[in-house]
């Protein structure tokens, strides 16, 4: 086996976190939490008056996602730490889920992506009609 240089065990550290590798960890993170539903969920949870919201809550603050990809999502944010899920024995059983410190971190951003899709849809639709119309022309 061959001895590294320092330089080279640092640049090999480098590219094994570098996300325009497609088969790097941080690629597949990055694809995960870009999912429209992920950002959706996370900011949801941010927004929330007490930071903890009943999994049907979360269902009617987000309109169209079926229970299916509410669940699949809210699974995978558990998974990675994003989120906590926490159970409360009643009739019905209660389930809450709160964002984590982690999961929180990561929420302000994709709802500051959010809001900037909110704030500016209008000049973007703008933009793609103009860029129809001169596509059409040519």
């Amino acid at each position: 086996m061959a001895t590294q240089t320092a330089a080279a065990r640092r640049e090999d550290a480098r590219a094994a976190y570098d996300a325009f590798i497609k088969e790097c960890p941080t690629s597949r993170l990055l694809a995960r939490i870009s999912d429209k539903w992920v950002g959706l969920v996370l900011s949801a949870l941010g927004e929330a008056g007490d930071g903890s919201l009943r999994y049907s809550e979360l269902g009617r603050r987000i309109p169209g996602v079926s229970q299916k990809m509410l669940t699949q999502t809210l699974r995978s944010l558990e998974r990675d730490g994003l989120v906590t899920r926490s159970v409360t024995a009643s009739v019905p059983v209660r389930v809450d889920y709160r964002l984590t410190a982690l999961g929180g971190s990561l929420g302000c951003l994709l709802s500051s992506v959010k809001h900037w899709a909110e704030n500016h849809f209008d000049e973007v639709s703008a933009h793609r009609q103009a860029y129809d119309a001169a596509a059409a022309d040519a």
